[in-house]
């Protein structure tokens, strides 16, 4: 058997974890030959291909970002895309596709495999944690990580010149990250999308802080929203999947802050940082395994899934139960974090 690889969306630590165990177990379990499409569904789109083999993947476990290379390309929009992958699958003798991405990579495949028959088998991956068919998607424990550390640091700056300090996260309309780094950093104001803030709120704690002698740290996703507004954009473009460019409401709720409360405030926006550099241990861990099981799924030709951690154990789920609805914070488990707020 031919496999395909590709990976499709934001880059994201781990992609190449999976990439090495695809092909380790594909290669020498199983005998197949692999090859790799370049920058996610622009590579089948056009043919575009990369050796795949076992030297290929030596020594990129530990590397940030995929050598397979991505984009946001919706083969969907593009004329006569669908027909453009199918025939040059055909043409390279490519007889499944592995696709290696989030909502928008997986939802694509998800099309391929249920209306045009094309045999693919989906791995979950995105460091906003919204796929709601997998307990954790791999990316998301190293942006976590990433995020903390820089909660971390930024205290200290604070209490020097006992200021506030706005964190802006990543999540697009999840907040994890915002939830998990800002109980892990010991922020003082956690706001994500799924529960709009009160600014009002916000700036009662703020001063509830300084009145301790105590800077505050104040986290948000970048898809918070208040009460009585907007969700705050750069600008209004939309991507090929018809995604806006999210960021901007650290920099306007730290301008509130600090004309509403009289208190210096300033932002910081972690922004591509969050996606950059090595994967932690368990994304190196969480990745090889999608990759192990996403190779044994196309050996038994269950096409039209993707795999999944389940508690301690990989499963597998149809692909468009996957992509059907985001995975976000409960209103119970953000009702947790409150206690620290203020």
């Amino acid at each position: 058997m031919r496999v395909g690889v590709l990976t499709g969306g934001g880059d994201c630590p781990g992609l190449n974890a999976v990439i090495r165990g695809v092909v380790r177990k594909g290669v020498q379990e199983y005998g197949f030959e692999f090859v790799g499409f370049r920058d996610g569904w622009r590579g089948p789109l056009e043919a575009d291909t990369v050796p795949l083999d076992i030297p290929a993947v030596r020594g990129i476990l530990p590397r940030g970002g995929t050598v397979l290379g991505s984009s946001r390309t919706n083969p969907l929009k593009v004329e006569h895309g669908i027909r453009r992958i199918k025939e040059n699958l055909a043409k390279l003798e490519v007889d499944a596709l592995i696709a290696i991405g989030g909502e928008d990579t997986l939802g694509v495949a998800a099309r391929l495999s249920d209306e045009y028959g094309v045999r693919c088998v989906g791995v979950p991956k995105t460091i906003d944690n919204d796929l709601s068919a997998t307990d954790y998607t791999f990316g998301f424990d190293t942006a976590v990580n990433i995020a903390t550390e820089a909660i971390d640091r930024l205290h200290t700056t604070a209490e020097s010149h006992m200021r506030v300090l706005v964190v802006e996260v990543m999540g697009r309309h999840a907040g994890w990250i915002a939830l998990h780094s800002g109980l892990a950093g010991g922020a003082n104001a956690i706001l994500i999308p799924e529960q709009r803030f009160d600014v009002e709120k916000v700036c009662a704690w703020v001063e509830s802080r300084f009145k301790i002698r105590y800077a505050p740290i104040v986290v948000v996703s970048e898809g918070a929203m208040p009460v009585d507004g907007d969700m705050v954009l750069k600008d209004g473009s939309l991507d090929a999947f018809g995604h806006v460019r999210l960021s901007g409401v650290g920099e306007w709720l730290a301008k509130e802050i600090e004309t509403r409360t009289g208190q210096e405030a300033r932002t910081t926006v972690l922004g591509h940082v969050q996606r950059g550099g090595t994967p932690s241990a368990f994304d190196r861990w969480l990745a090889t395994r999608f990759g192990l099981h996403a190779i044994e799924a196309v050996k038994e030709g269950a096409f039209g899934t993707m795999v999944a951690l389940r508690g301690t154990d990989i499963v597998r789920v149809p692909i468009h139960e996957a992509t059907a609805r985001l995975k976000t914070v409960s209103p119970e488990l953000y009702a947790e974090a409150g206690v620290f707020f203020g």
